[in-house]
């Protein structure tokens, strides 16, 4: 998607810090975290959302990659949260599937929605 922020991310065109990269997802800081970790995971490949007929072996690597950004961020052992939006009524901005991961702090029911 030539439009795509996600896609020009993963392709290396506008720069982000990285937490974690493979052939397949790539993992990088949001510019707008909302806790003290607020890390963003998305496919190198281009899905409007979870619903896109994204393939189970890529699916499931993008949540396998969760267990390791937590890992890397120091959150594993504290607690995280994992967040998909998908569509615009969930509040999803960016239309590249993405997968949010948060901790660093205790969270409560009031956290802001996540896009």
């Amino acid at each position: 998607m030539d439009d795509c922020i996600f896609c020009k991310i993963a392709a290396g065109e506008i720069p982000a810090t990285v937490v974690y990269e493979d052939e397949r997802v790539l993992a990088f800081e949001d510019l707008n975290p909302q806790m003290p970790v607020h890390a963003l995971i998305i496919p190198k490949e281009h899905y409007a959302n979870i619903g896109d007929g994204v393939p189970d072996d890529l699916m499931g690597h993008v949540f396998n990659t969760v267990k390791k950004v937590a890992e890397i961020k120091g959150i594993a052992d504290s607690g995280y949260r994992v967040i998909v939006n998908t569509g615009s009524d969930a509040q999803q901005t960016v239309h590249h599937l993405h997968v949010h991961v948060l901790g660093g702090a205790p969270m409560n029911s009031g956290s802001p929605a996540l896009s």
